[in-house]
């Protein structure tokens, strides 16, 4: 893989702003090389496909949010507090279109399609993040609970974008706290 040049950054930059405000499939390679102010030449010499380009694009979203999950509390209730106000927060910002991965998922059928395993990576570290504080919590059946609290947060995301986005934050909170408290040990009861 080449190393990062201003270049690449450019087309990067201004295909992850089309993506998310337009839709992957509704951008095509020419509108992101006529935005980035580079050749049909040098783009294909950073990315092989268009399809390359989605999977940078989805690559770069998951690292921003491991990097703003790795400064979350330690403490996991506070850390998995901070982590539903961000995802209220983000759903009631202007201009928000939704989860990247949730879109491209809808946008590529194909479960073997490399922007779908990438997808699939993402999903499967955020679940991982969200079964570890739980089960630092001590709660039961952590993994299932993860995916419903994933499922919660995923509706949350497709509200934030479709409806009122202001309602998001208080309602994925109040709703998550309503499906992890009866799983957490009573207090005094060792996990």
């Amino acid at each position: 893989m080449m190393a990062a040049t201003p270049v690449r950054e450019r087309i990067l930059a201004q295909a992850s702003l089309l993506f998310y405000r337009e839709g992957i499939r509704a951008v095509s390679a020419d509108k992101i090389i006529a935005a980035a102010g580079t050749t049909k030449v040098t783009f294909y010499r950073y990315f092989r496909s268009k399809d390359d380009l989605v999977v940078a694009y989805l690559r770069e979203q998951s690292a921003a949010m491991q990097a703003r999950a790795a400064k979350l509390d330690p403490d996991p209730c506070t850390g998995l507090l901070q982590f539903a106000e961000a995802m209220g927060s983000e759903a009631c910002s202007a201009g928000f279109r939704g989860c990247p991965f949730i879109n491209a998922a809808a946008e590529y059928a194909d479960p073997g399609h490399p922007v779908r395993v990438v997808v699939s990576e993402h999903r499967a570290w955020l679940h991982s993040l969200v079964t570890g504080r739980l089960q630092q919590l001590g709660a039961a059946d952590a993994g299932q609970l993860a995916d419903q609290l994933l499922m919660l947060r995923d509706g949350a995301m497709v509200h934030g974008y479709v409806a009122d986005g202001t309602a998001v934050e208080p309602a994925l909170i109040t709703a998550g706290k309503a499906l992890i408290l009866p799983h957490l040990p009573e207090p005094g009861q060792s996990s």
